[in-house]
Parts: C-alpha cells; sequence; structure tokens
C-alpha cells in the first residue's frame, strides 16, 4: 500500500464536521471506529477518549487545508510538521502480497507501510493521516489541498485532477453550484432587463409631443 493512499484518513477526519451547517458526526466511539474503515484491528482500541481528542485533531488538520486553500504555503507545511512531530509513524517494508497470479508460490510485492505500535486509536490514526497528507503535498503540491467552494459545505478534499481544476468536494456540490451560478446569471439578466425597460418608457415618456 503506497503510503500516499493514507492521506484520505485527513479527509475523512476532518469531514465530519461542518461548521458553517453546525452539524458533526464524530460523537461516539463507533464513528472513531468506521473512520479508520477496513483497518479493524487498530479501531478496537478506540475508547470515549478519542472522540475528544480525535476532534482536537480535527480542527489541527483544517487548519492546514485552510493555509492551503488560502495559498500560504508555509503555513500549511508549519502546522502539519508539528502535527507529525507530535505524532510520529513508525515506517516498515511489508510484503503480504505475491507478485506472482498463482499465489503463496511467488515472490513477495514490497512496499511501504506504516507500522502500527501507538499508545491509543487517536495516536496511530493521526500518524497515519499526518504521514499520508505530507506524501501527497509534497509529491503533488501545497495547492492541491482545497475547501469546496459550494457554500455552506466547507469539506475539505486533494485534488488529483491533472490541470489543477478542482473545486468542489463532490460532484453533488458541483452541480449545487453550477445551478445556483446560473440562477444567479439568470437574475441578473433579468434585472438588467428591467432596467432597460424602465429606462426607455422614462425616455419616451419625456420626449416633447409635437404637431404633426
Amino acid at each position: 500500500m503506497e503510503l500516499a493512499y493514507y492521506s484520505d484518513y485527513a479527509v475523512r477526519l476532518v469531514n465530519t464536521e461542518q461548521p458553517e451547517r453546525g452539524t458533526d458526526s464524530l460523537t461516539s466511539v463507533e464513528a472513531v471506529r468506521e473512520l479508520f474503515g477496513p483497518a479493524q484491528q487498530a479501531a478496537r482500541r478506540a475508547t470515549d477518549s478519542d472522540v475528544t481528542r480525535l476532534r482536537t485533531v480535527r480542527s489541527r488538520l483544517r487548519a492546514v487545508f485552510e493555509a492551503a486553500d488560502a495559498g500560504d504555503e508555509v503555513l500549511a507545511v508549519d502546522l502539519l510538521n508539528a502535527l507529525m512531530m507530535e505524532f510520529p509513524v513508525s515506517p516498515q517494508i511489508s510484503g503480504h502480497e505475491h507478485r506472482d497470479d498463482g499465489g503463496t508460490g511467488g515472490r513477495p510485492h514490497w512496499h511501504m507501510h506504516i507500522a502500527d505500535h501507538a499508545a491509543n486509536a487517536t495516536a496511530g490514526y493521526t500518524a497515519t493521516a499526518c504521514m499520508g497528507l505530507a506524501f501527497h503535498l509534497t509529491d503533488l503540491g501545497v495547492d492541491r489541498l482545497g475547501l469546496c467552494q459550494a457554500r455552506p459545505c466547507r469539506n475539505v478534499y486533494l485534488d488529483t485532477s491533472t490541470n489543477r481544476s478542482r473545486r468542489y468536494c463532490s460532484d453533488r456540490c458541483a452541480t449545487r453550484a453550477n445551478v445556483a451560478a446560473y440562477r444567479a446569471r439568470k437574475r441578473l439578466e433579468s434585472e438588467r432587463s428591467a432596467r432597460t425597460g424602465r429606462t426607455a418608457e422614462t425616455t419616451q415618456d419625456s420626449t416633447p409631443a409635437t404637431d404633426r
């Protein structure tokens, strides 16, 4: 598994909260375990304390995305580095898959993996998320970390498009933003048309009558 894959851990955690909507789905141990996805072994260590601890990490990770979205690359890197110093990782080489289609008889497919030696679920999750985000940031650029532009949604996302064109966290938000923009253009056109009509009427009314 490539380390950059783990960047999705950061996105999943940050997007458990919608600040402008006042919603928060990170409210229970079950919600913490769901964040881990298939990594059930690590999720089993989750306790009530991890809800509070992960909420704190969530705020700090959001700050990384906000700094990146605002174009402050140095701040984004500094904030992420601070998290990685606080939650270090232990990378190791793993070879549990095999190169041959035959399965167990082939040579192992060696790849980098993050060893799980964390003291608690929060430390393990945070270390994984930050390392993945760091690989994504250094490989693709700080400007690939973004905030959804379809308000009130402020979900974060990782832009993997070839032309760095992503602006929304999902197709749903992109559609909603496009519809809103279309309606705004139509409303502006109607207002301009109304103003033009009123101006024409005023001009006609102010023109002196002439004898024929």
